[in-house]
């Protein structure tokens, strides 16, 4: 059986990091680093034409430009429901219908937490208000598209895509 003995913060640039220790099942001690990040919020988001509205962004992990689903950082406050609908706002200008999907773990080294959406009817009611370090494009891609997109890795939400296609009976 697992059991942690230590955990210490640690804070890297804007990033914060949990040192964990832990008494591993062959009894030995193991270090473990945690990215600790706060609950987060994503939505597949389909216009009336059922075109899925997607975000065009750099991603300094993987270096590349992304189609990536909406989403963010729930702010002080915030329950994940309001998160979603500012995220999606903010970020394209759409609102819609949103229905909450399930959670899941962002990786098995982080202790994100990411609240899952659909929203469903969505519209471009407003212009995009980005924060300062966001340049994002707005594009609408089919589902054919968006499955392709999964597939073939190059999005970081794709668990997400997938439970919500699953949800919808899409897959």
């Amino acid at each position: 059986m697992w059991k942690k003995i230590s955990e210490t913060p640690l804070k890297i640039g804007f990033r914060k990091i949990l040192n964990r220790v832990f008494i591993l099942p062959n009894n030995k001690e193991y270090e473990f680093n945690i990215k600790d990040e706060g609950p987060a919020v994503c939505v597949l988001a389909l216009t009336k034409k059922n075109m899925v509205v997607m975000t065009k962004q750099f991603r300094p992990g993987p270096e590349k430009v992304l189609l990536e689903l909406p989403g963010g950082l729930i702010d002080d406050g915030e329950n994940p429901q309001q998160a979603i609908k500012r995220e999606l706002l903010e970020e394209t200008g759409y609102s819609g219908n949103f229905e909450f999907i399930g959670t899941c773990f962002d990786s098995a080294y982080s202790t994100m937490k990411r609240h899952c959406f659909v929203a469903k009817n969505c519209e471009k009611i407003q212009e995009s208000n980005l924060d300062e370090t966001e340049f994002i494009e707005v594009e609408e891609i089919t589902l054919k598209n968006l499955r392709e997109i999964l597939r073939s890795g190059k999005m970081t939400d794709i668990e997400v895509g997938y439970l919500v296609l699953d949800h919808l009976g899409l897959l």
